[in-house]
């Protein structure tokens, strides 16, 4: 508590290494908060001082917090490929409004193994003409991997973008069976 008698907010961290990179993965008591991929020192610390900023309180690395067990376990079992969803409680304080809407949509709707277009995704949600905006809301997801924006596609064919890097992309899908394994 604080001296008012207030709960202050609690932000934790630890970086994961992954079949895609370094993740960094951040919670507070509402849940995993944020991941970031190609945690490098510098990314890292960009994204911390980010953190620090948004949610007012300094992130401290506990890489055996309570907070962040689970969320570890389960990322350390989907890159393995024993886990094909997350079950974690998050903390959306970092995204609103339509970004939140079409992200909430995508976590509940969008399995392991499947895609969704931009333009379908907009229409889940009412916009049907917001495809543009639905690829700004992927990139604005601070929870990627856990909320799937890798599994949105272009509706001609095309991976579309990504903020991890299409490489980033393209391996989550290879590992969610979407796309085949590379042949060398």
């Amino acid at each position: 508590m604080d001296d008012d008698g207030r709960y202050e907010q609690r932000v934790v961290w630890a970086v994961v290494d992954t079949g895609i990179g370094p993740l960094l993965l951040a919670a507070t008591r509402e849940g995993l908060v944020n991941v970031v991929f190609h945690a490098t020192d510098e990314v890292r610390d960009k994204a911390l001082s980010r953190l620090a900023s948004r949610l007012g309180s300094e992130p401290v690395e506990e890489p055996g917090s309570p907070l962040l067990a689970e969320a570890i376990r389960q990322f350390e079992a989907y890159f393995a490929g024993a886990r094909h969803f997350f079950e974690l409680p998050l903390d959306w304080s970092l995204i609103s409004g339509f970004n939140r809407q079409v992200l909430r949509e995508l976590a509940t709707t969008v399995p392991f193994g499947t895609v969704v277009g931009y333009g379908d995704l907009a229409g889940r949600v009412g916009q049907p003409g917001a495809a543009q905006a639905v690829g700004t809301a992927m990139g604005a997801n601070p929870l990627p991997v856990v909320v799937p924006c890798h599994r949105v596609v272009e509706s001609g064919g095309g991976i579309g973008g990504f903020g991890g890097g299409l490489e980033t992309k393209r391996r989550l899908l290879t590992l969610e069976g979407v796309l085949p394994e590379p042949l060398f």
